[in-house]
């Protein structure tokens, strides 16, 4: 697939990594180039959110889990749950991805007639 700028766009949605307001592709975890590989290396938009969403489960660190500022307490997502969460979604894309199947550009060319 040929990465445009709406693809990239559309591909950064489904990633959900926007760009801030103010900020710039440096601001989330992709670059563009690392988008036009995904999208370069994926025949749907689908495959390439399916890879991007695997890379994101890489991506993953383990973080404070939770903290307590005096007497109040603030539990954070666990590491094992983003990691749930972001295998779900690749697998999700995949299935989509397979079900869309792609496209194909026919070509015919009409039969000379005498």
């Amino acid at each position: 697939m040929t990465p445009t700028a709406d693809l990239r766009a559309r591909l950064r949605k489904l990633l959900n990594e926007q760009i801030p307001a103010g900020g710039s592709e440096a601001d989330t975890r992709f670059l563009d180039s690392d988008l036009d590989t995904l999208l370069t290396e994926a025949i749907s938009i689908y495959g390439a959110a399916a890879a991007g969403w695997t890379m994101k489960a890489g991506m993953l660190q383990g973080q404070i889990e939770s903290y307590s500022v005096g007497q109040e307490r603030y539990d954070l997502t666990s590491l094992k749950d983003q990691l749930a969460h972001a295998l779900a979604m690749a697998q999700q894309y995949a299935s989509m991805a397979r079900m869309s199947g792609g496209s194909v550009i026919l070509k015919i060319t009409p039969p000379e007639v005498l």
